[in-house]
């Protein structure tokens, strides 16, 4: 009997698309890029979209390895010239930790043109599944994450669909009739994170105890970008159930169920509930903090005695859907003083750019570099 060979990581290329931040000190894009390293996956290439400075220099300033991670042009030419029989296509809005030399050896085992990584799901199809796993897990989802023979992708890509946007519901479908599409089970934790509320949800869910997913593993640890930034001071606070990160100044504030990112100030009688703040790109000098407050204009942060926090029902004291606060704040907001973010009428969607914040499904999201005027009530 004729033995499969084993998958060697050399032989695979990675192909991730996007990221953004999560957790505080992480990015999206940590996931991927920290699954490809643990496998042993050295050749790896990012799709950003238009304009991506702050993501592009991320990549170059924390994964510029000599013996491998790419940002250039010239996948084709290295995917042709390289030794290169098998593409993995990543996401960078996906939660989970996975060893992909698993994913490659299955594709291998089945000889398949295209391999799709599957979780068990409520509602979906079946897809190469064993006849005991059909039986146990009759339905699957797609990750969104794929293997293609290195040839079948570029065919595909360059002469069968060239006008085609999208893997899962245009290129895979239509491919299906003429290639050897597999599924590959993953059992694991895995958390869509492509909109709005799931990516609330899911930061917020990384603050519980225990957490749904651990970032922390020995074995295969995410890595992320060194900032060389000094531990979080924190005077007269009351913290519950919140991840406080790197460089942080708090006084005399109330974070419950939150995150804070780096280089934040908080500043007296601040209260925070539910609520997502990304951090800041850089620090103000107190002397420009002084300048700032003293032309009644906002440095970045949240000012003295801003309350961001849920409301009660006060008929039932519960938590009526969506008309308590959730809040997703943006790098570089400055909050000024006094600012009340309630949402207290549970408004669902919402456009309100010139004053730095729009709704998503009842999330409160304040734009990047937004500033929210002393006194704002939202």
């Amino acid at each position: 009997m004729l033995e499969t060979p084993r998958a060697d990581p050399k032989s695979v290329a990675s192909i991730i698309l996007g990221g953004v931040p999560i957790r505080g000190c992480y990015w999206l894009i940590d996931i991927p890029m920290s699954n490809c390293i643990n496998s042993g996956i050295r050749k790896i290439f990012i799709l950003t979209q238009f304009n991506s400075f702050s993501l592009n220099h991320r990549l170059s300033w924390t994964y510029n390895f000599d013996d491998g991670v790419s940002f250039r042009d010239g996948f084709v030419e290295d995917a042709k010239n390289k030794n290169v029989e098998n593409i993995l296509i990543l996401s960078g809005d996906h939660l989970y930790r996975m060893n992909y030399m698993n994913f490659v050896q299955k594709h291998i085992d089945t000889n398949a043109d295209i391999t799709v990584s599957c979780v068990p799901m409520d509602d979906s199809t079946l897809l190469g599944l064993s006849k005991q796993d059909a039986v146990n897990l009759p339905y699957i989802a797609s990750m969104g994450i794929y293997v293609f023979k290195t040839d079948v992708l570029l065919k595909l890509l360059r002469w069968s669909y060239p006008s085609c946007n999208d893997f899962g519901s245009e290129i895979i479908p239509s491919a299906v009739a003429e290639h050897n599409v597999q599924a590959y089970l993953f059992n694991d934790y895995w958390e869509d994170i492509g909109t709005i509320k799931s990516f609330f949800d899911t930061n917020l869910a990384v603050t519980e105890q225990p957490p749904k997913f651990e970032f922390y593993d020995l074995q295969t640890p995410f890595y992320t970008s060194p900032r060389f930034l000094p531990p979080s001071k924190v005077e007269k606070c009351r913290i519950v159930g919140a991840i406080i990160s790197h460089g942080c100044f708090l006084q005399e504030c109330s974070i419950e169920h939150s995150i804070v990112g780096v280089r934040l100030r908080l500043d007296y009688d601040v209260e925070f509930k539910d609520t997502v703040m990304m951090g800041s790109n850089y620090y103000q000098t107190e002397a420009e903090i002084a300048s700032l407050l003293a032309q009644g204009k906002v440095p970045i942060g949240v000012g003295q005695n801003t309350k961001i926090r849920i409301v009660r029902n006060p008929s039932t004291d519960k938590f009526p859907c969506f008309s308590f606060l959730k809040e997703l704040h943006n790098k570089n907001a400055r909050i000024g003083k006094n600012v009340v973010i309630h949402n207290t009428d549970g408004v669902q969607e919402a456009d309100r750019p010139e004053e730095g914040f729009y709704i998503r499904s009842g999330i409160t999201v304040i734009l990047k570099n937004a500033t929210i005027k002393d006194g704002t009530v939202v």
